[in-house]
């Protein structure tokens, strides 16, 4: 009787003294937690044996580290946030200022109406471009801008974007030289994406380029080619980063969306854009899925 008295009465020591050290490890976790600060890389340890213990711990820590790439994911977006804005608001009031400036011109030469109408008509559809690509590129980032992609000839949209451009392009001089293998080549694609994408890129050689624009294709590939201007080069590894402009003065209007624009359609499309210089001419490449 006394042996198994002497034993239940050992067995209920171990217990109470597990019990304590559940408690103790409970607390000092608990104090880490209190006393740690939020943006801390400190993850919680345990002293004690057995499954339970160290499941919680582990299951503490992956919250614990969850948090932490919440709040640095937040503070990148934030960053972000407030360089968009930077950069967004510096585009939007150079034109707008522009336009204010020639109305107060407007009041005190009425003779000049003409003149200074048409470029305040001008720096206004040079802002509404600015807001039409912002509110493209807000789209394609929030994922609310559904493609319907399937297999289509790949040079009708084009047609219609050079037309579209003949003004411009016939005001700056500039007659595309047309290089294709065949007329119908066919690829995966949306029709009003792929006609943005092309828009983009004769927008982007006639803003930003030094005269000339050669178009060529070959088997599921575009290439749009035109030369560099004298001053600094752009980057092909950043040329189609969001707001990327190759000199900071960023004198020569855009917001620095329309080639992102053409990467992020051509990646919705399984597709993708690339660039590259050579013999002082700015490549830019579209690469197609076979349909």
């Amino acid at each position: 009787m006394l042996p198994a008295l002497i034993l239940a009465l050992a067995a209920l020591g171990i217990t109470l003294f597990r019990l304590w050290a559940y408690r103790a490890q409970m607390l000092e976790m608990a104090r880490a937690l209190e006393e740690t600060p939020a943006e801390s890389n400190l993850r919680l340890t345990v002293s004690m044996s057995g499954t339970a213990p160290r499941r919680l711990c582990q299951a503490v820590n992956q919250r614990l580290e969850e948090g932490q790439q919440l709040r640095l994911e937040t503070q990148r977006r934030e960053r972000e946030l407030k360089y968009t804005m930077a950069c967004v608001s510096h585009d939007i009031r150079t034109p707008l200022a522009g336009a204010m400036g020639y109305l107060q011109l407007l009041e005190g030469e009425p003779e000049r109406q003409g003149e200074y109408l048409g470029i305040v008509w001008k720096r206004l559809e040079e802002l509404e471009e600015l807001l039409d690509e912002l509110f493209l590129y807000t789209r394609l980032q929030g994922g609310s801008l559904p493609l319907e992609c399937g297999e289509m000839a790949a040079l009708p949209p084009l047609w219609d974007a050079l037309a579209e451009f003949y003004p411009q392009l016939k005001a700056a001089g500039v007659e595309p030289e047309l290089r294709f293998d065949r007329e119908d080549m066919a690829v995966w694609a949306s029709p009003e994406a792929l006609g943005r994408v092309y828009r983009n890129l004769i927008a982007n050689a006639l803003r930003h380029g030094g005269g000339g624009l050669t178009i060529s294709c070959g088997e599921g590939e575009i290439c749009f080619s035109n030369q560099l201007p004298p001053g600094p080069r752009p980057d092909p590894e950043h040329l189609f980063d969001r707001f990327y402009q190759s000199s900071p003065a960023r004198g020569k209007g855009g917001a620095g969306l329309g080639l992102s624009i053409v990467r992020e359609l051509m990646e919705r499309m399984n597709g993708r854009v690339s660039a590259r210089i050579t013999g002082g001419r700015l490549e830019i490449k579209l690469s197609f899925l076979a349909p």
